[in-house]
């Protein structure tokens, strides 16, 4: 499994390399069934002007249309950033199976860092969890983005 796992969190980086390439911040992601990603996503939270437009709602909202089906109950995410609360508050409501992030996100995740969402016993769904998947390259992405970002201004 862990070939796999890094051959879609692969995946989900080059859909962050297309979220920078649009000035967006470089988070990617990927929904896999049956090992094979079946929908993708990059950040468009800017140029679709909505604050929703992350890129693991796209690729959710990608995955259950071709499915047909709001349920992801035998789907996987893998996403190069943990997710913020809006993003688990999906995955939780897709029923997702497992979710595999890259970098932790200090800031904002709430998988692992800080509110540790998933393990929240009142919840009615808990999804399984990995962090840290070629988080390397994810950082890199993310640091050499805002680094930019910092020059220009």
């Amino acid at each position: 499994m862990p070939f796999l796992n890094n051959q879609f969190m692969a995946a989900a980086l080059e859909q962050a390399k297309k979220a920078a390439s649009k000035d967006e911040v470089p988070v990617g992601a990927v929904v896999v069934l049956e090992n094979r990603v079946v929908a993708d996503g990059f950040n468009q939270t800017i140029s679709n002007n909505d604050p929703t437009a992350h890129a693991e709602i796209i690729a959710i909202r990608r995955a259950c249309l071709k499915i047909g089906n709001y349920r992801l109950t035998d789907c996987e995410l893998y996403v190069t950033l943990e997710p913020c609360c809006m993003c688990a508050g999906a995955v939780i409501q897709a029923r997702l199976k497992n979710l595999y992030f890259g970098a932790h996100d200090k800031k904002s995740g709430v998988v692992s860092t800080d509110l540790n969402v998933f393990d929240n016993s009142k919840l009615n769904h808990h999804t399984a969890y990995a962090g840290g998947l070629l988080a390397g390259e994810s950082k890199k992405l993310l640091q050499h983005f805002f680094a930019k970002k910092r020059k220009i201004k």
